[in-house]
């Protein structure tokens, strides 16, 4: 998979981008999840600023494709949800869990995307925005740009940005992981009680890989406007599925499941930290990195993942379609299990009632053990995988 995404033009494990920016400055606290600075909104030393930025990524084509094939334009509001939680969902693993500030950048080439997908993605923002304000997480739209670039730009891509002022004293950070506690593993799939529809648990990484090993040829010949025309024939569209042939397994077809907006935990996270405020020691969030992703957060420590959750169809169906071995597919994918909390063993219980009040699956997925470096042990019923 790495050789077809460096052919597709992306970098998976981006080294270049980690080595031009090792010597920033990385915030109070190197090893959290987002970056952490002094508080430059308020200036007092019991407080600080968290910022997050991210966006959907190539699923912003995905709905293209769609859209055209189906005349379905609503599916343009999930891609405005991706933007946000990709976002959101980060800032959480800190700590933060209410009044965010949020801004997007909407790039679009106007020969394909009208004013009436600029519409339906403002739109969703705010319908996302009102659905979490009515779960009692506060998101506070400060504007943004959408800029016309056509030159650049193929269809459009959907970005943004969010930053949160909060106590110090509130942080959750990944230096409180520690040997012996255990890993609840929250489900990117199913129903979540805020959810109006079932979601396959795609999130927004990996999605390069998914639509061209998954979709087929026909979209190349159709639609030239969505990949790069100096890739090698082969890797586009080289699937053998079309966006409405039915997903088995889900009530979804192939398109919407991979385009199901990413779930947000924050209504989980927000209750979670105010019934065991201290009890929490860590979050992960497995998009970028999938399950290899808290490698970058520890010191010494081996993660053992021993009883993840149920893979659900979408991966299987990537899996199969694409041929790409399983601990790539762990590496790249979350496969299923998408947010991890770091518990003492007494505490596990707790997020794991929390987790079934908003009708999300979990289970204690592994722990954590004393090592001399850093590593993944994954074991599950496709192998076992070690990663560093």
């Amino acid at each position: 998979m790495d050789d077809k995404y460096l052919q597709r033009g992306v970098s998976a494990s981006k080294e270049e981008v980690h080595a031009a920016v090792k010597d920033l400055y990385h915030g109070l606290y190197p090893k959290a999840f987002c970056k952490i600075y002094p508080d430059y909104m308020g200036s007092d030393e019991a407080w600080c600023n968290v910022m997050s930025a991210d966006g959907s990524g190539t699923k912003s084509i995905l709905a293209y494709l769609y859209w055209r094939e189906t005349g379905d334009i609503s599916v343009w509001r999930g891609i405005a949800q991706d933007a946000i939680v990709m976002n959101l969902d980060d800032l959480l693993c800190v700590g933060a869990t209410d009044k965010f500030l949020l801004t997007s950048v909407i790039n679009r080439n106007k020969k394909y995307i009208p004013g009436e997908v600029i519409a339906e993605l403002i739109s969703g923002t705010q319908e996302f925005i009102e659905s979490m304000y009515a779960a009692g997480v506060h998101i506070n739209l400060m504007g943004g740009e959408t800029a016309d670039l056509g030159d650049i730009v193929r269809t459009v891509t959907v970005d943004a940005a969010m930053t949160v002022r909060m106590k110090r004293s509130d942080l959750v950070l990944t230096q409180n992981i520690k040997p012996g506690q255990v890993i609840v593993g929250l489900a990117s799939y199913g129903k979540a009680a805020y959810e109006s529809e079932y979601n396959s648990g795609i999130s927004s990484n990996g999605l390069t890989s998914a639509r061209h090993d998954v979709l087929s040829k026909y979209y190349a010949e159709k639609y030239p406007e969505t990949y790069e025309q100096s890739i090698e024939e082969s890797l586009v569209y080289s699937g053998s599925k079309k966006v409405t042939d039915t997903l088995t397994g889900t009530p979804l077809n192939v398109g919407q499941a991979l385009l199901s907006p990413t779930r947000t935990y924050a209504p989980v996270i927000q209750k979670l930290l105010r019934e065991i405020p201290d009890g929490v020691k860590g979050i992960i969030n497995c998009t970028g990195g999938a399950h290899t992703k808290v490698l970058h957060y520890i010191e010494g420590l081996r993660i053992v993942k021993d009883n993840l959750l149920p893979i659900a169809p979408i991966f299987d169906l990537i899996q199969s379609e694409s041929g790409t071995g399983w601990k790539e597919m762990y590496k790249v994918l979350n496969c299923g299990t998408r947010l991890e909390v770091y518990v003492d063993e007494d505490d596990a219980a707790t997020v794991l009632n929390i987790a079934e009040s908003f009708a999300i699956n979990a289970e204690v997925i592994g722990h954590v053990e004393a090592s001399g470096i850093n590593e993944v042990v994954l074991k599950s019923a496709q192998g076992s995988f070690v990663y560093h």
